[in-house]
């Protein structure tokens, strides 16, 4: 595909296309639904028998598979083109950006994609950095422009291809066989995925380049996006939070329907799974909620994912996820840890009333549900996941950078941990580690950001907090963290998890300095002497 082509065309004529195939397929659909009801189930309830009956049954069922298979192949006509069309305006967005960027650095573009700039003026033919950086700006737009006309042609010849394999069944007339049908349904050419992964940022590619990319897209094709392929956009770092929480709200009636449509009994873990969606639907249910709750994540990965917001991270002034730990599971997320999340905001708004708060519940590994604990492999997993979710949020963020708070409870304090010492660090300010048996580091100036912004809560009865599982125990005075104060809790074992507790009736001190945290205001926090330090 030449330059011009991309640039110009209307691809909205392929979306009109797709459209038109669409209702045709709900057309045929009611054709196909108009046989069974008139012809197919009245004369299997019509008791008929004898050599008549003999002979148009297999002649009824042939009619039945033709229809049915003509009804599929029209309705993967109609996803080819929208997908397809989808892929080229990607494609030809990144290279009207590209031609923009071009013009704004004063350079010129040709027809074959050759960037080049001006005659130099006689001051710049003597300045090597002034020609070294026109030189680099021209190189890199020059890669971007051959890059989306590869992606382009790339595109152009995978959907050509499909659409000749659809017209020669329908031609040879094994558009109408069931068995070709579902053979089409297993070819792994013909799937549609690979036509947009061809020009959508790649898997590992860091989410300021999913944002950049996201932001050079047109506002009718980010929404189109949305609406088609939520899949591709919900539970990706560097989409906004409101095109995440669309996208997120599309997926979770689907991922109900296929678990609630799964056949008794359903074994541990779908059943499991089956919850946890029914939860957090529930707990998006409320309309017109204050803060809003925002859905980030959603998916079945392993045990199952969920990423819930109470205030939009994108535009708060104070930002924190929580990580939970040992047991924590999807229904968590629309329960008790949505719980915990929401008791957070309430104790920044507390800490901060004149400045905004988003109260994060973060559920973007599998947690240990039982003597896995003793491993630091999930751990180790969901550290590179959290460290990329927090690193989308930065590049999200809309005006001032907020001040971003990482808290790890029990098991998820140790992969605040890990991922506070990947490269790079964490995309944080401060780190909040409560009921932590360790986090794989000796000292708090292991972490990314520093001892003096790492803040631990341990209680007293809470036994999981002195065992120190994961190196050296964060509450102790040689890790050299800022502890705050927490209620001792009950030997009954319940200490471990109420560092949250917050209704009137309870002792806030542990929320109450969480929230002092979250806001920045970490000197203000009634403080409690480490384990083998001086009061």
């Amino acid at each position: 595909m030449d330059l011009a082509t991309l640039r110009d065309t209307d691809f909205g004529l392929l979306h009109g296309a797709a459209d038109a195939y669409d209702k045709l397929h709900g057309e045929f659909g009611q054709h196909l639904e108009n046989w069974h009801t008139g012809v197919d189930r009245r004369t299997a309830a019509a008791g008929w028998t004898g050599p008549a009956a003999d002979a148009a049954t297999p002649a009824l069922r042939l009619t039945t598979g033709e229809l049915t298979a003509a009804r599929t192949g029209i309705g993967w006509i109609g996803q080819v083109l929208r997908t397809g069309a989808d892929a080229l305006v990607l494609a030809q967005s990144a290279l009207r950006k590209a031609l923009e960027d071009a013009r704004s650095a004063d350079l010129t573009v040709d027809e074959h994609g050759t960037v080049s700039g001006p005659t130099p003026s006689p001051a710049d033919r003597h300045d090597p950095d002034h020609r070294a950086a026109r030189d680099r700006t021209a190189e890199a737009l020059a890669a971007r422009i051959s890059t989306a006309l590869a992606e382009a042609d790339t595109v152009d010849r995978a959907l050509a291809a499909r659409l000749r394999h659809h017209a020669a069944r329908a031609h040879d007339g094994t558009a109408l066989d069931p068995a070709a049908t579902a053979r089409d349904r297993l070819d792994p050419t013909l799937a549609l995925r690979p036509l947009l992964d061809a020009v959508m940022p790649g898997a590992d590619a860091p989410p300021a380049e999913v944002n950049a990319w996201w932001n050079g897209l047109p506002t009718d094709e980010r929404q189109r996006l949305i609406e088609d392929r939520p899949d591709l956009i919900g539970n990706r770092d560097g989409i906004p939070a409101t095109a995440r929480d669309q996208a997120n709200r599309i997926l979770l009636p689907r991922l109900l329907a296929r678990y609630e449509g799964y056949p008794p009994p359903l074994d541990g873990r779908t059943g499991l799974k089956l919850e946890g969606f029914r939860r957090i639907s529930e707990r998006l249910r409320t309309e017109g909620q204050d803060p809003p709750v925002l859905l980030l994540g959603i998916g079945e990965e392993g045990q199952g994912r969920a990423v819930l917001s109470f205030g939009d991270p994108d535009t708060a002034q104070h930002v924190t996820s929580l990580v939970g730990g040992m047991g924590t599971e999807l229904r968590h997320i629309g329960g008790a840890d949505a719980d915990r999340a929401r008791a957070v905001y309430d104790a920044a708004k507390r800490a901060d009333p004149t400045r905004s708060t988003a109260s994060i519940a973060w559920l973007g590994y599998d947690a240990p549900l039982g003597a896995d604990v003793a491993s630091r492999t999930e751990a180790e997993h969901g550290a590179a996941a959290y460290q990329r979710f927090l690193a989308g949020q930065r590049a999200t963020h809309q005006g001032a950078p907020a001040h971003v708070t990482a808290q790890g409870h029990s098991y998820g304090s140790l992969l605040v941990g890990l991922a506070a010492r990947r490269p790079g660090g964490l995309a944080a300010d401060d780190i909040v580690l409560v009921g932590s048996p360790g986090t794989g580091a000796e000292h708090a100036s292991d972490l990314s950001v520093g001892a003096d912004h790492t803040y631990v809560g341990a209680a007293r009865w809470d036994y999981v907090s002195q065992a120190g599982w994961y190196a050296r125990d964060p509450a102790r005075a040689d890790f050299g963290a800022q502890r705050f104060a927490v209620p001792d809790g009950s030997p009954d074992g319940s200490a471990h998890s109420s560092y949250w507790d917050g209704r009137p009736c309870e002792d806030r001190t542990s929320v109450d300095n969480i929230g002092r945290i979250v806001t920045g205001h970490g000197d203000r926090i009634t403080r409690e002497a480490p384990r083998g330090g001086r009061p």
